[in-house]
C-alpha cells in the first residue's frame, strides 16, 4: 500500500510517435500549419472559443496553452501528420492532479480532411498509453459538449465509459449554455480498452 501511495503522475514535455501521426510538444513554430488546419469554422463550433481570425491570433491561443503548460496544468501537444510534417491539429492533457494520479485529455481538434480518419484513435491510443503505462494514471477522463453528436459516439467507441452530464457547465463561445458529457477509462479498464483501440487501429 505504501508504495501505491506514493507512486507519483507528472507528465512532462515529452514527443509519442505513431504510425499515422507524431504528438510533439506544442510550440509557436506550429503556428502556421494549425492556422491553416483550423481554417474551417466548424471545427471550432463546439470549442470554447471560435476559429482563428489571423496568424496573430492563431500565434495568440499558442502562447496561451504555454502559459498554461508553463503553470503545471496543461501539457499541449501539436499533432503531426507523419506523410506530410504539418502540424494538423492539436490536443492536450488537462487537470493534471498528480496526488491522485488522474488526468483529462481534451482541447483536441483536428483540421477538417484529418477528421473520420485514423488520426483520432491513433492520438488517443497513444495518450493513454502514455498516461497509464509511463505515468500509472489511475483515471483519463474525457467530456464534450452534450449537443456534439460526433465526438459522444466517437468517444464511446474508444471504449470509455459515460459517468453522467454536468449540466449548465459553462457558457459556450456562442452564448449557449454548455452541458458537458463526462466520459472515463480508469487503470482496470485500460487493458481491454488497449486491445479495443489496437483493433481499430488495424482495420
Amino acid at each position: 500500500m505504501a508504495t501505491e501511495l506514493t507512486r507519483k503522475l507528472d507528465p512532462q514535455p515529452v514527443t509519442l510517435t505513431g504510425k499515422v501521426v507524431r504528438l510533439e510538444p506544442l510550440d509557436l513554430e506550429h503556428v502556421p500549419d494549425l492556422y491553416d488546419a483550423g481554417a474551417d469554422d466548424q471545427i471550432w463550433r463546439y470549442l470554447p472559443r471560435p476559429g482563428f481570425t489571423g496568424l496573430e491570433d492563431a500565434e495568440a491561443w499558442v502562447r496561451q496553452c504555454l502559459t498554461e503548460v508553463s503553470r503545471g496544468g496543461r501539457l499541449a501537444f501539436a499533432v503531426v501528420d507523419l506523410a506530410s510534417g504539418k502540424a494538423i491539429g492539436s490536443t492536450s492533457y488537462l487537470d493534471i492532479d498528480r496526488p491522485n494520479r488522474a488526468l483529462e485529455i481534451g482541447w483536441t481538434w483536428y483540421g477538417t480532411a484529418w477528421q473520420r480518419t485514423g488520426v483520432n484513435t491513433e492520438c488517443k491510443y497513444l495518450l493513454m498509453s502514455h498516461a497509464f503505462e509511463d505515468h500509472s494514471a489511475r483515471r483519463v477522463c474525457l467530456k464534450t459538449d452534450s449537443r456534439n453528436e460526433r465526438s459522444r459516439r466517437a468517444i464511446l467507441r474508444l471504449g470509455a465509459v459515460e459517468e453522467g452530464t454536468w449540466r449548465n457547465h459553462r457558457i459556450a463561445w456562442d452564448g449557449m449554455d454548455r452541458h458537458s458529457v463526462f466520459y472515463s477509462v480508469i487503470d482496470s479498464e485500460w487493458p481491454d480498452v488497449k486491445r479495443r483501440l489496437e483493433d481499430l487501429m488495424r482495420r
